[in-house]
């Protein structure tokens, strides 16, 4: 009888949200931990120190970006809205820390390595290509923290709500997986910088 009142007033019923933690506080301390082999790697200034934290970081964000824009998005985007809401109450707040982290571990250490390496020195004879890469990551930076952020805390609080709404965490998901697929073009564009500065 409900459903068919439902179905003769053209509403949908309330789409079922698993029990989930916006911030999973256990990821808090691998954060920690990253943030602080960051800080102890620029204090000591030790280049193989710092080289690790900028390739694991600039790796993994790298891949996760590729993989969330180029896999991940088309498998979404062929889901059910329930099944698009349990994904999303298993994944995004799992990225809500992931990114944040591996973007700081890339760019803080980047820099002090590019620091400590005398690439900011305009002498230096590739030092076009580290411009070019500083204005890539910071473009890519910016749009994670302030764009893709945004838009997975959006996604979360929606779920949160007492009557979330399907169509909402539909378009949400979509920005966040296209602006992933953007910043995964990017991520391209640094591999080619990167490995030019390299050789």
């Amino acid at each position: 009888m409900t459903a068919v009142a439902e179905e003769t007033h053209g509403t949908q019923p309330r789409p079922a949200v698993p029990a989930f933690s916006i911030v999973p506080l256990r990821g808090l301390s691998f954060v920690a931990l990253a943030i602080a082999g960051v800080i102890a790697a620029i204090a000591s200034n030790e280049l193989w120190a710092l080289n690790f934290f900028h390739v694991v970081g600039g790796g993994l964000w790298t891949g996760i970006d590729l993989f969330v824009g180029f896999v991940v998005g088309p498998i979404i985007g062929r889901m059910s809205i329930p099944a698009r809401i349990e994904f999303s109450t298993r994944f995004m707040p799992k990225m809500l820390l992931l990114i944040p982290t591996l973007v700081t571990m890339t760019l803080a250490s980047g820099f002090q390595l590019a620091r400590k390496s005398g690439y900011l020195d305009t002498s230096y004879p590739r030092h076009g290509w580290i411009v070019a890469s500083f204005i890539v990551v910071g473009v890519m930076a910016t749009i994670a923290l302030t764009y893709l952020e945004p838009a997975n805390l959006a996604v979360l609080f929606e779920l949160k709500k007492p009557q979330p709404d399907g169509r909402v965490i539909d378009k949400l998901m979509k920005r966040f997986v296209y602006t992933a697929g953007i910043t995964g073009a990017m991520q391209v564009a640094t591999l080619v910088i990167m490995t030019r500065l390299a050789s």
